[in-house]
């Protein structure tokens, strides 16, 4: 039986025929793409790739030293900046990715960050959102690793110094940037409300939302942001780039 042109893709891929560049590059993430589907959706343009897909890239847990993370302001998203020798952030170091790649994400980003290199610690025997007690650090440590991550390159008055936090933001946030419905997809929050109450705490936020200029928590990486429709134009040239390379 002949094969399939989209097993064609997939060969060439795995081979390495299709890009010059395909040792790969390695990035440190702290905040959204953490989680594997909106990884996905910008790499990949969808948030269940192939299994070959996923096999192109490798997660592991990380820490970065130096730098702390915030809130940022009437968004879903948090932001780093370097701060004092005690301060360290938790993520996640993905290893695998390639230049096109690395354009998606720079257009995921977008200007209100810049990629840069830093030293990652490496860990090893913990989960990627498992707290370590600082004194024992040293024995979760296999190595440091030289990464690219994004730090916030706008103003600091556009950060909180609260620190963001990422299972909140899965239970919470993350359906609204993976294009799942509230209700499925294991995003669901199950907290019983009074209808009365939160009839009060929609126009509360209603009111609020007014008073910020109705500025979009995902700051356009929504499903229907202008980012994510960016990604969709990219992913599609790629798309055709590569069934052309496998005729």
């Amino acid at each position: 039986m002949a094969s399939s042109k989209q097993d064609q893709v997939a060969r060439n891929v795995a081979n390495h025929t299709l890009f010059k560049n395909m040792s790969g590059r390695t990035a440190f993430f702290y905040g959204t793409l953490m989680a594997p589907p909106v990884l996905y959706r910008v790499i990949y343009g969808t948030t269940n790739p192939e299994p070959w897909q996923k096999a192109l890239t490798t997660v592991r847990p990380a820490l970065l030293k130096n730098y702390r993370r915030h809130k940022v302001k009437y968004a879903d998203y948090p932001a780093i900046m370097p701060h004092s020798a005690t301060s360290a952030v938790r993520g996640s170091l993905v290893t695998g990715l390639l230049d096109e790649d690395i354009r998606r994400l720079d257009i995921f980003e977008g200007d209100q960050y810049t990629r840069e290199k830093v030293g990652v610690l490496l860990l090893k025997d913990t989960a990627l959102d498992q707290a370590i007690d600082e004194e024992r650090l040293d024995e979760f440590v296999e190595g440091e690793v030289e990464a690219e991550t994004y730090v916030w390159s706008d103003s600091p008055g556009a950060l909180e110094g609260e620190e963001w936090d990422f299972e909140e933001f899965r239970r919470e946030k993350m359906w609204a940037w993976v294009g799942e419905s509230r209700a499925g997809g294991g995003t669901e929050v199950n907290v019983e409300v009074d209808q009365g109450f939160a009839d009060v705490d929609r126009d509360v936020a209603d009111r609020k939302q007014e008073e910020q200029g109705r500025r979009d928590p995902t700051g356009g990486r929504g499903v229907n942001g202008h980012i994510t429709r960016e990604l969709e134009t990219a992913q599609e040239k790629k798309t055709k780039d590569m069934e052309e390379a496998a005729v």
